[in-house]
C-alpha cells in the first residue's frame, strides 16, 4: 500500500496544518474531495479519507447511519496519532473492512509500527475494526470495564452486525478483548510523545475512557460527545451529565467527538450535548412527578429537540426509556 495522494492547506499563521490523505484500493487509481464539511478520499465502493487535525495527529470520520451493507459499518469517528517511535489508534470503526482502511491509512503515512489500539468504549461501531490490528506487538488498550461489557455483548454485537452488513461487508469481523486495561489514569510513550488515558465514571457507557494527546492538546472524547448525530445514552444520564462538566478540567486544545465533524472546541461540543441531556432529565422529572409511564415519557419527553439532531427517531425514545428507568428511583 503506498500514499496516493496528499493535500495540505492553512487557514492562516497559526491554523493548524490539515493533511487528507486517500487510500486506494488496488484497483483504484484516482482520488477526488468532496466538500469539506462532507469530505472523503474515494476507494472501489466506498472513500476512506483522513483529516490531520494537529501535527501527527489524524481523524477519519465516518457518516452519520446506521449499519449497512454498503458503508461497512463505518458510522464512527476513528484516528490515530504518531509518535517517533510507534502509532496509537484510537478507536477501529465497525468492521473489519473499515478498520483495514484505517490501516491502510496509517501504512500510507508512516512505517512507524502500530504498538496500541485504544477503545474509548464498548459499542461495535468503535471497536469491530479491531481484527485488522492483530500483530504479535499489538496492545489493545481499554477502560477496566470494557473487557467484562464485551464478554457479556460481543456475540449479540456480531450477530446484530452480521444481519445488519450482510456476509461480505462482514467478512472477518470478531471481537478483540483488550489485553490492557486502564482503572486510574494512565500515560502511553509513543517515543517523545505521550498519551493520557482517563478512564471516566458511567456516563454515555460504564467503559468511557478518554485520551488526550498532549504534545497538541488534542482530546479524544469518544461517544461522550455526540455532534449532530442524537447521542445514545447506555449508562447514567445524571453521570454524563457530570463527566461533560468535568471534561472541562482536562487542558484540551482541540476535542475529537465520537460522532460529528473531526475536531471541535470543548465549549461548542458540550453546549448541544448538556441541553439535550438536561432536557431529557427535566422532562423526565415532571412525567415522573405527575404520575406519568414510561410510554408517555417516550412520547412526550425533550420531543423539542427533534430538528437539532440527526436519527432522532432511532434514538431519542430508547434514551428517556433509560433515562427513565434510572431517574423514577430518585
Amino acid at each position: 500500500m503506498k500514499k496516493i495522494g496528499v493535500v495540505r492547506w492553512d487557514d492562516g499563521p497559526d491554523a493548524d496544518r490539515r493533511i487528507l490523505i486517500g487510500c486506494l484500493s488496488a484497483l483504484a487509481g484516482t482520488i477526488f474531495l468532496d466538500n469539506f464539511s462532507g469530505f472523503s478520499a474515494h476507494a472501489g465502493k466506498r472513500g476512506f479519507g483522513v483529516l490531520e487535525v494537529a501535527e501527527g495527529t489524524f481523524v477519519h470520520r465516518g457518516e452519520h447511519g446506521l449499519q449497512r451493507p454498503d458503508n461497512h459499518g463505518d458510522i464512527s469517528n476513528s484516528g490515530f496519532v504518531i509518535g517517533r517511535d510507534s502509532v496509537a489508534v484510537i478507536d477501529t470503526s465497525g468492521s473489519y473492512i473499515a478498520g483495514s482502511e484505517l490501516r491502510k491509512s496509517i501504512l500510507a503515512l508512516t512505517s512507524k509500527p502500530i504498538r496500541y489500539v485504544i477503545n474509548t468504549h464498548m459499542h461495535p461501531d468503535h471497536v469491530l475494526g479491531n481484527a485488522a490490528f492483530k500483530g504479535e506487538h499489538v496492545e489493545f488498550v481499554g477502560h477496566a470495564k470494557l473487557a467484562r461489557a464485551l464478554s457479556a455483548r460481543g456475540e449479540r454485537y456480531l450477530e446484530a452486525a452480521r444481519r445488519a452488513m450482510g456476509e461480505e461487508a462482514f467478512n472477518g469481523t470478531e471481537i478483540i478483548l483488550p489485553t490492557r486495561s486502564i482503572d486510574a489514569p494512565k500515560k502511553l510513550d509513543l517515543g517523545g510523545r505521550e498519551l493520557q488515558l482517563i478512564p471516566q465514571t458511567t456516563a454515555h457507557t460504564d467503559n468511557d475512557l478518554v485520551i488526550l494527546d498532549e504534545a497538541t492538546g488534542t482530546m479524544f472524547a469518544g461517544d461522550l460527545i455526540f455532534s449532530g448525530h442524537t447521542p445514545a445514552l447506555d449508562g447514567s444520564i445524571l453521570g454524563w451529565i457530570k463527566v461533560l462538566n468535568r471534561l472541562g478540567d482536562i487542558d484540551a486544545k482541540r476535542i475529537v467527538p465520537g460522532h460529528g465533524p473531526e475536531m471541535m472546541a470543548l465549549a461548542a461540543a458540550r453546549k448541544p450535548m448538556l441541553r439535550y441531556l438536561n432536557a431529557v432529565v427535566n422532562d423526565v422529572r415532571k412525567i415522573i412527578a405527575a404520575g406519568g409511564t414510561i410510554t408517555e415519557a417516550m412520547e412526550s419527553a425533550a420531543t423539542q429537540e427533534r430538528g437539532n439532531w440527526e436519527l432522532f427517531d432511532e434514538f431519542h425514545q430508547r434514551n428517556v426509556s433509560a433515562a427513565f428507568a434510572e431517574l423514577e428511583w430518585e
